[in-house]
């Protein structure tokens, strides 16, 4: 498979991370190959570790170790159980199967509650591509990715460079959009791989062909940044955050970024209270330029709207009417500038009792 992959922009990584770049090298990789509960990273033989994941799965499928990405995820600094992973790696390559990838999803979860996966089609020079994918994180999670893995496999005929390229634009717009708990984590990873086997025209350049694959791919990494927001740890209602009519994108995301991943508005909407003040204040450090005295706020879901500023002051509004758009599953949260075209948008959750319980003992 052409094969491409961005990673963390924490500058401490995980062992596998680095594997993975140096098999990457040529552009190519044939297999996946994944832990969880151990995030060899900051461990005792973490690099020899990773390594031999590769040429254990190598082993039990007869491809080359440096045909494999190897992602881990779990705990920091503890060494990874390589005698457990070499031991089960042939049962678990002996059980692959094209129905195999709820297995696979639902063994990288960590501190998950759902599964993660999906796939998509589109038609591509009178061929039917497909892009599948599945994913893990829930705490750890801040832009620049998070404790995050996502593997996404495709069939379209497409050269490496313009995947890459394409690639890391998605992720700037899906992924480095998310936060749960503002912490950027040592292991998470995005790879595509992609096989060619649906015989479309391969594509080489940015034309319709590729506009076609980039909107599929982009829909498939915004579900499932949308999903790992959801699930955050201790979650209980993923939070949306547009920031329209802004300066430049780049500004609508900074101010977009500061809303969902405030502390005191991801408590305001655990408790479903309508404290747009906080709001405003977090879009006032982001550092972003804005002029507060043009700000419309609404809080919208499910079952309705309400406008609680407007021009940068508080409105009278319905307080009963707020907390029941607030207790649905998702609260978007609607900011206008009304200074600009632009607009972004960011996901994230609100911060609950639980989140502090998961991670008061999650290492032991």
């Amino acid at each position: 498979c052409v094969a491409c992959a961005v990673y963390t922009m924490n500058r401490v990584k995980a062992a596998p991370l680095y594997v993975t770049m140096d098999h990457l090298e040529n552009g190519e990789a044939q297999g996946i190959v994944a832990n969880s509960g151990n995030a060899n990273a900051c461990a005792p033989m973490g690099h020899e570790n990773a390594e031999r994941m590769c040429a254990a799965a190598a082993r039990a499928t007869g491809l080359k170790p440096t045909d494999f990405v190897v992602a881990s995820t779990g705990v920091i600094g503890q060494e990874l159980n390589i005698g457990a992973i070499e031991r089960g790696l042939p049962a678990a390559a002996a059980a692959l199967s094209r129905e195999g990838s709820g297995d696979a999803a639902n063994a990288i979860m960590t501190t998950d509650t759902v599964k993660k996966e999906l796939s998509v089609t589109c038609s591509i020079s009178g061929k039917t591509v497909t892009i599948g994918a599945i994913a893990k994180g829930s705490g750890m999670i801040h832009p620049n990715m998070g404790t995050m893995l996502c593997f996404v496999t495709t069939d379209c005929a497409i050269t490496h460079d313009v995947l890459q390229e394409a690639l890391h634009e998605i992720v700037l717009r899906t992924f480095n959009r998310v936060t749960v708990d503002g912490d950027t984590s040592t292991n998470d990873m995005c790879v595509v791989l992609a096989n060619g086997m649906a015989g479309n025209e391969q594509i080489e350049w940015k034309d319709d062909n590729y506009n076609l694959f980039y909107k599929a791919l982009f829909e498939v990494c915004r579900r499932m940044a949308r999903a790992i927001a959801a699930d955050g740890e201790g979650a209980s209602r993923l939070i949306t955050c547009t920031v329209r009519s802004a300066r430049s994108e780049d500004s609508a995301e900074r101010l977009a970024k500061a809303v969902v991943g405030s502390s005191l508005v991801k408590a305001a909407m655990f408790g479903s209270d309508a404290n747009w003040g906080r709001v405003l204040c977090a879009m006032g450090y982001s550092k972003a330029p804005f002029r507060p005295e043009f700000v419309d706020i609404r809080f919208r879901s499910a079952v309705g709207e309400v406008e609680v500023c407007r021009q940068g002051a508080g409105l009278n509004f319905d307080e009963d009417a707020a907390r029941s758009i607030l207790e649905q599953d998702e609260v978007i949260i609607d900011v206008n500038l009304n200074e600009g075209e632009h607009e972004a948008t960011c996901w994230g959750c609100d911060l609950t009792y639980e989140y502090v319980k998961i991670n008061g003992d999650y290492r032991t």
